[in-house]
């Protein structure tokens, strides 16, 4: 936690103490050199002086140990008292501020539309919030357990903390506004009950699981996802490529985001390249000459895509394009045809 209010009462925290252990010290000293006594009894006798709970001295004290005993006590009375206010201030602020920092996150999640919500903050849960904002899209995660949160919780991410079966904790998340729900628990059968009431909440949504048996991959089809994910059988996949096509894989590989400079594949509705109202074709758009991009798939309205489109293809209105370039030909894209990445 990186608050300041929180920084600087740290800070007087530790202040308190070192002044509570020279305290301690000089009693010690004191007790031991001024009156004789023993370590132990020194100790002692530090000790109830300090917490004033009134135990008979060991021994009966001199002028010199009576005078030393009152300073020790007056001393005591105001470190004390300031390291148990500091304390108990501290302890009060942290709570004001978890409870401050928890109704700021409510209301900017409370504020998302169409946004994506990730249960699980594991392995793929975390690759899935990586790839995420790297295209800047709205998100939230829902994990239950609290120590990731503290962990990983910064301006960019928008925890909630609770368990994802329940449908209260689905709402707090904003299910009934959001597009899509990336079930990325470990247990099947948690995904399964995710889905199930995700699906009952919102007709609309696009579900994404993953599943660890194939035997689970049917069965949540069935319960409504419209896509499941299994990442040992992809995994797989992936290595047995790397011997049979390695030289293609590592390129495909390449097209993949790894951070927000590297995003060499974007997705285009066409709407956005020109006025709907006018019949265009690729060849029309020109975005090889323009931007550098060059379009490697296109999908019409009604959902099929036909890879490596010929330039002829008509550009319906509800279609897209899929471009290929390097990253500042993606950006060179966004910005001559100002295309918000949502």
């Amino acid at each position: 936690m990186n608050n300041p209010l929180i920084k600087l009462f740290r800070s007087k925290i530790y202040t308190a103490l070192t002044m509570l252990v020279i305290l301690l010290f000089i009693g010690i000293l004191g007790y031991k050199f001024i009156s004789g006594y023993t370590w132990i009894d020194a100790v002692y006798m530090t000790v109830i002086t300090i917490t004033t709970v009134g135990f008979a001295e060991v021994n009966p004290l001199d002028i010199e140990s009576k005078i030393f005993t009152i300073f020790l006590i007056l001393a005591s009375v105001v470190i004390v008292g300031y390291a148990i206010s500091i304390i108990t201030e501290y302890i009060l602020s942290r709570n004001n501020f978890e409870d401050i920092k928890q109704r700021k996150m409510q209301k900017k999640i409370d504020a998302m539309s169409n946004h994506i919500i990730i249960c699980g903050y594991g392995r793929n849960g975390k690759q899935a919030a990586k790839k995420l904002l790297a295209y800047k899209k709205p998100f939230v995660i829902i994990e239950r357990d609290k120590e990731i949160i503290d962990k990983f919780q910064d301006d960019n991410i928008s925890f909630i903390f609770g368990n994802a079966n329940e449908d209260e904790t689905l709402f707090t998340a904003g299910i009934e506004r959001a597009s899509t729900l990336i079930c990325a628990l470990p247990s099947d059968a948690d995904n399964l009950f995710i889905v199930l009431s995700a699906r009952q909440i919102n007709k609309d949504l696009s579900i994404i699981s993953r599943a660890s048996q194939e035997t689970s991959y049917e069965k949540l089809k069935l319960a409504g996802a419209n896509n499941v994910i299994l990442p040992d059988r992809i995994g797989g996949d992936h290595m047995a490529s790397l011997v049979v096509i390695p030289d293609l894989i590592e390129f495909i590989d390449n097209l993949s985001i790894v951070g927000e400079r590297n995003i060499n594949i974007e997705e285009v509705k066409v709407e956005q390249l020109y006025n709907a109202s006018q019949e265009r074709t690729i060849r029309d758009l020109d975005l090889r000459r323009k931007t550098g991009c060059t379009v490697i798939g296109f999908k019409d309205d009604k959902g099929e895509y036909i890879v490596n489109p010929e330039a002829d293809t008509k550009l319906i209105p509800g279609s897209k394009i899929i471009v290929l370039g390097r990253p500042e030909q993606i950006d060179k894209l966004n910005s001559e045809y100002d295309i918000a990445i949502e």
